[in-house]
């Protein structure tokens, strides 16, 4: 079965995207899904999305982790699925798309900066050495020291596979502090099961986090990633975050065709 891909990636955050207005990629099939996302035997990323096509919005995006696991919302990969429709001519410099966690709005610039509109937070859970809300994804929020030489990988699945999440799991995010409006992070996503060299939904989750806990009184947060910067941008009103954005590059990287039997 022969496949017309694209590679995307958002601040090192990297997607096979395939347009699936067709309905002819089978989603049930996580070993392809699997295999296209391995940086050694397939094409090599972080997940997979699909584009298609969808009766109340610009299209319908739907989001494979690299392990072949369908997942919750991905804020690079909506910027990065943006860019792609404004490719194939599906939009210009504005969107509406719906994702698995709903209606999402999104502009992009002839950079190809995009900016995403993220599901409104209503809940930010404090504890003694975390912090844990829901970006579209589960999020969990700690300070560590030497950010830079910390071990992601192995800290963050500990914390993941842990008896506080259970079997579902979470995002890990390790935050340093640079100044009242930066911040730099490292996360460990669950479903790639590593490092990323960022999560959107993570820098967002990131950016609330820190202004919940008054380490930030902007409204405008800048967050490091190991693969640039992002920019996230919300509205606090009586506890809730709304309007939010994540803001950043969305890059075409190249595309081909691959012929898979699975």
């Amino acid at each position: 079965m022969n496949f017309t891909f694209y590679k995307y990636q958002g601040t090192g955050n990297d997607f096979v995207i395939i347009d699936n207005r067709n309905l002819n990629f089978p989603k049930n099939n996580t070993k392809l899904v699997n295999l296209l996302c391995d940086r050694r035997f397939g094409i090599g990323a972080d997940g997979l999305m699909l584009l298609e096509n969808d009766n109340s919005s610009d299209f319908k995006m739907i989001y494979f982790n690299s392990d072949g696991s369908e997942s919750t919302m991905c804020g690079n990969g909506g910027r990065c699925l943006t860019a792609f429709a404004k490719k194939l001519g599906i939009i210009t410099s504005e969107t509406t798309f719906i994702a698995i966690d709903g209606l999402h709005h999104a502009t992009i610039t002839e950079e190809n900066i995009v900016s995403l509109q993220m599901i409104d937070v209503e809940e930010v859970k404090i504890e003694p050495n975390y912090v844990f809300l829901n970006t579209g994804s589960p999020h969990h929020v700690q300070f560590v020291d030497n950010l830079k030489d910390f071990d992601v990988k192995t800290e963050g699945s500990k914390i993941r596979y842990s008896d506080l999440y259970g079997k579902a799991g979470s995002n890990i995010n390790f935050v340093e502090q640079i100044s009242e409006i930066e911040f730099s992070i490292r996360t460990y996503e669950r479903g790639v099961e590593d490092e990323t060299l960022s999560c959107g939904t993570g820098a967002t989750a990131v950016a609330i986090a820190m202004h919940k806990l008054g380490k930030t009184n902007n409204s405008t947060v800048t967050i490091n990633v190991e693969g640039g910067t992002l920019q996230v941008k919300f509205e606090a009103e009586n506890g809730i975050y709304k309007n939010v954005h994540l803001v950043g590059p969305a890059t075409f990287v190249f595309e081909g065709e691959i012929n898979s039997s699975l």
